[in-house]
């Protein structure tokens, strides 16, 4: 399958999104209809939360390995991991389909410190990384299903890169939007950016409004969800900040 070009994000779209929490897109997109977003088993590798990152989604696809094709001689090959890296644009996130294998670490250190080098954004994945204090050390966030010692040829066969593939039970395509975070890694369709940015950055207006009404003492019927009434009572808030800025 020829592979699909990556596309560079716009940067209004990076930023915004860098203010929304994974958990208020997956909300948004619930509403329209989109449920199955959340990448399983990506999580923060390192134990501190890494900021916020967004990008657009540069595929990587691996199959069970076969053992005449899973062999250290195939990082050498022109389809490897290696060259895949190679063909990653700064501010793209590499979204890995390990088949969620966790005993064969798909990346170490000195691949994970080529991405960081070249100025890959994050990288996500349903399997696991190896090398851990080096991978720690390059600074490259990733988002994971642990550590394992073994190669990725242990497990694993790389196949190709840029095509659509299955991360973590979510289907991933190349150039969708990538938003991880604490609570983990959710894709937003890239034809549906435009209107989810939208939803999302009022969605989270709303609720810092709501958090400090909850903080003032309101109970929660009626504010949350919001009512008419409280709609009314946020609008005029929400128009009142407008015209203070203008």
């Amino acid at each position: 399958m020829p592979t699909i070009e990556p596309q560079a994000l716009d940067p209004a779209t990076r930023q915004a999104l860098e203010g929304v929490t994974t958990a208020t897109l997956t909300t948004v997109l619930l509403k329209k209809g989109l449920r199955n977003v959340w990448i399983r088993g990506a999580l923060p590798l390192a134990e501190r939360l890494p900021a916020r990152r967004v990008g657009r989604a540069f595929t990587l696809r691996f199959v069970p390995a076969r053992e005449d094709l899973a062999t250290p001689a195939s990082w050498a090959s022109p389809i490897s991991t290696r060259a895949a890296i190679e063909a990653m644009p700064a501010g793209a996130i590499a979204v890995v389909d390990a088949m969620g294998t966790t005993d064969a670490g798909i990346f170490g250190d000195i691949l994970c410190a080529r991405m960081a080098r070249r100025g890959v954004a994050a990288l996500v994945s349903d399997g696991v990384v190896r090398d851990l204090a080096g991978v720690l050390a390059t600074g490259l966030p990733v988002w994971c299903s642990g550590t394992a010692a073994p190669a990725s040829v242990n497990g694993l066969t790389f196949v190709g890169w840029q095509e659509p593939i299955g991360c973590g039970g979510v289907a991933v395509m190349p150039n969708d939007v990538i938003v991880a975070d604490g609570d983990g890694a959710v894709v937003i369709p890239a034809d549906l950016v435009a209107d989810v940015v939208a939803a999302a950055v009022e969605q989270e207006r709303l609720e810092g409004w709501i958090m400090r009404e909850v903080d003032a003492g309101v109970a929660l019927p009626g504010l949350y969800p919001a009512n008419e009434a409280t709609r009314a009572r946020y609008d005029a808030w929400a128009q009142g900040q407008g015209k203070a800025k203008t």
